[in-house]
């Protein structure tokens, strides 16, 4: 019986150290319920899911980056995860580039962002010197627009496994009037891209709501898992 216990014991043991861990980051102005359908099916495929809420509209994109990603990676590195993934919905896939281009981390697997405006928002362009558009931001929306010296022009190409779900649908159509490409109702698909991009794919979902999205989630697992999305085109 004791010599049962003990191997019952080593088992879970390596089952604990070889546990994978996804960090979900929610975007400006969420938080972390609107990622709960990834979080729920994430935890049924047996991964550690840390689903960090953070104050989106409470600091710079700096600020929110080292707060967020180093909450998360606490989390992952108290069970010594075997592999540390992110997925990131619209400004969340920002906080990642920025942590990771001041930041190594060890053991770091594969990115799937959905909605990231990677080289900035046309919106913000626009709307950013606009009374009250900081107050509902904050000073990271603010920091979102397409310029050299904006944040998401200024972080470079990715060297990370990354693959991006850009939709194709709008439900605001007075901010899609705003950009001037195929949009989500936030984010164009030109904005959507980033150089080095592991993979890339279209869906007609909006930017408020893709996270919600039953073939959405199939896809980031299927990344996740191969590296590719199911109908990859690489």
């Amino acid at each position: 019986m004791k010599v049962l216990l003990t191997i019952t014991l080593l088992l879970v043991s390596m089952t604990t150290h070889a546990e994978e861990c996804v960090i979900l980051l929610h975007g400006l102005a969420r938080t972390a319920s609107s990622m709960s359908d990834i979080e729920d099916r994430l935890t049924d495929e047996g991964y550690k899911v840390v689903n960090v809420d953070y104050p989106s509209r409470d600091g710079t994109i700096e600020e929110l980056a080292e707060l967020a990603v180093s909450e998360g990676l606490a989390d992952c590195n108290s069970t010594e995860s075997s592999s540390i993934h992110f997925v990131t919905h619209s400004m969340g896939g920002i906080l990642v580039r920025q942590y990771l281009s001041q930041n190594i981390i060890e053991k770091l697997g594969r990115t799937v962002m959905l909605g990231p405006p990677n080289q900035g928002s046309e919106v913000v362009d626009k709307l950013g010197e606009m009374p009250g558009f900081e107050f509902i931001n904050g000073p990271a929306g603010m920091q979102l627009g397409t310029g050299t010296h904006d944040v998401p022009q200024s972080l470079g190409p990715a060297n990370f496994e990354v693959g991006i779900i850009a939709g194709t649908r709008s439900i605001n159509l007075i901010l899609s009037v705003l950009i001037p490409d195929t949009d989500d109702g936030k984010v164009s698909l030109e904005s959507a891209h980033l150089e080095n991009e592991t993979d890339f794919i279209e869906m007609p979902v909006t930017h408020p709501f893709m996270m919600h999205n039953e073939e959405v989630i199939d896809n980031v697992v299927h990344f996740l898992k191969n590296g590719v999305f199911i109908d990859s085109q690489v």
